[in-house]
This record gives C-alpha cells, structure tokens and sequence, in this order.
C-alpha cells in the first residue's frame, strides 16, 4: 500500500476546510485529491472519535464503580472505628469496676 503524501496534521486542516464551508470539489481540486480520499479521511477521524467517545463511557462507568467502592469501604471504615472506640471505652470502665 503506498503511504499518504499528507501528514495527519495536513489532513485534519483540509478536513476543517470542509467544516468551513467550502466544498469538497473545490478542496479535493485544490489539494489534488479524490472525494473517495476526503471521505475516507473524514470517516476515520470520525471513527476515532467514536473510539474515543466510547473509551470515556467506559471510564465514567470505571470511575464511579470505584467511587461506590470506595464510598461503601469509608463507611465500613467509619462504622469499625466507631466500634473500636466503644470497645475501648467498655474496656476502660471494666478495669475501674476491677
């Protein structure tokens, strides 16, 4: 396969021509290349950003299984402590009683 006379960055300003406003005869005519390419090219970079879009779901999703995680441990945390500190105070008052 022969490698693309154009850079990423080159495409991605010929793509945002486009978004512009001009047309895609005019730019593939400018830039020499056929609208098969430019559609190519913009349906990649689509693709990427629904890549991308779909990689941060999932790490909304992670993140707030974690927070729930972590939510649950604090408050087992808490409620340990709190047990502890109990414990200590019974303890306290059966070695005066003694």
């Amino acid at each position: 396969m022969r490698k693309s006379k154009f850079s990423e960055s080159q495409r991605m300003a010929i793509l945002a021509k486009h978004d512009a406003g001009q047309s895609v005869d005019d730019i593939c005519r400018e830039h020499q290349i056929s609208p098969a390419t430019f559609y190519k090219w913009k349906k990649e970079v689509a693709d990427n950003e629904d890549e991308n879009k779909r990689r941060i779901k999932q790490l909304e999703l992670e993140n707030a299984r974690l927070k729930k995680m972590y939510a649950e441990l604090s408050i087992d945390h808490e409620i340990l402590s709190d047990g502890y500190e109990m414990l200590k105070k019974w303890q306290a008052q059966d070695a005066r009683k003694k």
